[in-house]
């Protein structure tokens, strides 16, 4: 479970980092300023696009381990119950 969050995490820091090195790719590309500005406008605008797709999944991905979890804790207390009042 925990080598998901790990692999969100990396994949979010590659995101980033894909996203600033276009960044500076497009800063020193010969172009007109207003040229390079709307195209790091664009690139920041798909950058928070993916960063915000990225928390959405990571968030249903929590949600429903947390439902998994609760379940099985429930589960776990009710056979607890169960075995208890077999034995007395």
């Amino acid at each position: 479970m925990s080598n998901n969050g790990s692999s969100g995490s990396v994949l979010a820091a590659f995101v980033l980092g894909a996203v600033a090195g276009a960044a500076v790719a497009l800063l020193y590309a010969p172009a007109s300023g207003e040229e390079t500005r709307k195209r790091l406008a664009e690139k920041a605008r798909e950058g928070r696009e993916k960063a915000n797709t990225l928390a959405r999944e990571g968030r249903e991905f929590v949600a429903r381990q947390r439902e998994t979890i609760t379940a099985a804790v429930t589960s776990g207390r009710q056979a607890f119950e169960d075995a208890r009042k077999e034995h007395l």
